[in-house]
């Protein structure tokens, strides 16, 4: 197995598979022919994305960079897959739908994204189109990662910086949870398109007040609809019925916080 990415989601898939990573630079389909057959490997996981260093509205201003990474390098690495006869594990997001409560939430993977209002969320769907034609790619939809250890993309910690938090339901990624139900849909040599979520959903607050019940600390900090924060974003729920079908026990978000947020703190204070 090989990786290509080393930002937040590659280096937590590469410790926990303990897999080859990529060095590739200036990617071509002929380099990552190379690499997949130095490192021997089957399944070849692409991790690479541009999602803006502080938020996904950088990649308004870095169009040319944000669609290299998030179709070009999807496509790349697919077509090499596919000569080398090998399987390509993609990466990519549920914040491809429209915010709307007049859907049939939570919404499944077949239904067509529709939210084409951030750059960054046209390239996933790009990126998802382009490799439709290929026999045998696992195409996995994250969102919004929660982790439960500090880093500046964890949704945990983002929370603990902000002086406003909207209070509205959406679906999420726990990474603890992510990476065993990646490893199972690989070696089940899963193909299409999973939610990679907890079933459920999550108001910020609620992790926010189990984060003040654990480390006996007042935050401060105002809930707020999503609307009135002037930001393009989407807020959804995504299904888990097509994971759970697998044989994955999928956990809830709120069996997840408690134990998310006591190994956070002692990460912290280590």
């Amino acid at each position: 197995m090989i990786i290509f990415g080393n930002g937040f989601i590659g280096h937590r898939i590469q410790q926990s598979f303990g897999c080859d990573q990529s060095t590739t630079h200036g990617l071509t389909v002929e380099r990552a022919m190379d690499e997949i057959g130095a490192a021997h490997a089957n399944v070849v996981i692409n991790a690479i994305a541009s999602t803006g260093r502080s938020n996904c509205d950088e990649c308004e201003d870095n169009k040319t960079a944000t669609l290299e990474a998030n179709v070009l390098v999807p496509v790349i690495l697919a077509e090499a897959c596919y000569r080398l006869g090998k399987k390509l594990v993609h990466i990519s997001s549920g914040c491809i739908y429209k915010y709307d409560y007049n859907y049939d939430l939570p919404l499944s993977e077949s239904r067509v994204p529709d939210f084409f209002d951030l750059f960054y969320s046209r390239t996933k769907v790009y990126a998802e189109y382009a490799l439709r034609p290929y026999p045998n790619i696992l195409t996995v939809r994250l969102r919004t990662p929660l982790d439960d250890r500090p880093h500046p993309r964890n949704l945990l910690t983002k929370l603990l910086g902000f002086s406003r938090v909207i209070d509205t339901p959406n679906s999420v990624t726990y990474l603890p949870d992510m990476l065993p139900a990646l490893e199972h849909l690989i070696g089940i040599d899963a193909k299409g398109v999973y939610n990679l979520v907890c079933a459920g959903a999550l108001y910020y607050p609620e992790l926010l007040k189990t984060y003040e019940l654990a480390s006996g600390r007042k935050l401060e900090y105002v809930t707020i609809r999503p609307q009135y924060l002037g930001l393009t974003r989407t807020n959804i729920l995504l299904s888990t019925d097509k994971l759970s079908a697998t044989g994955f026990a999928v956990r809830d978000i709120r069996d997840v916080l408690p134990g998310c947020v006591a190994e956070y703190l002692r990460r912290s204070n280590a």
